[in-house]
């Protein structure tokens, strides 16, 4: 089966990055049976806790795309992150935003992998899993990393975004 479009994008941007999981090794983007549109089901699929989960969320923030990357256990604060970035709104992005800005759909945005890079921000919430999960550019795939492997490769800011 030829691998999707999306998914091979990532591939080649965590190969680029030298991205590592948690043991050392290279990151690599595993396929799913079934999609995952949430952090619950990813976690249920993948045998780990919601919090492991990095949910990409795209938001308008004064126009522009802003990558959150945050914790599958909770929400983020909008006014919160208005207020770090020193910019007046922070909006979630509709899906056509979402596909002009990334080139992927909502629930497969993957951290990396886009026509061109994002502002990101990284949950400090999830440094304290040893491993963490994100999406591979469609629904039902994703790669295993570590929290600062994450902050490095999207070149993203670590942030208390809850």
């Amino acid at each position: 089966m030829e691998q999707h479009p999306n998914v091979q994008a990532v591939q080649d941007a965590l190969d680029a990055a030298g991205a590592r999981d948690a043991a050392g090794e290279p990151c690599r983007v595993k396929v799913l049976t079934e999609p995952v549109h949430t952090a619950a089901a990813a976690a249920a699929a993948l045998g780990i806790e919601v919090g492991q989960i990095a949910n990409s969320l795209i938001f308008n923030a004064d126009g522009e795309p802003l990558l959150v990357l945050t914790s599958g256990a909770h929400r983020v604060d909008t006014a919160k992150v208005a207020a770090l970035l020193g910019i007046a709104k922070v909006k979630r992005a509709d899906a056509d935003f979402v596909r002009t800005s990334t080139g992927q759909v909502i629930g497969g945005v993957s951290p990396l992998g886009h026509p061109k890079p994002l502002r990101t921000l990284v949950d400090v919430d999830l440094g304290q899993y040893d491993e963490i999960w994100a999406a591979g550019g469609i629904p039902q795939a994703v790669f295993p990393i570590t929290h600062a492997e994450l902050v490095r490769i999207t070149s993203g800011t670590a942030a208390e975004v809850a």
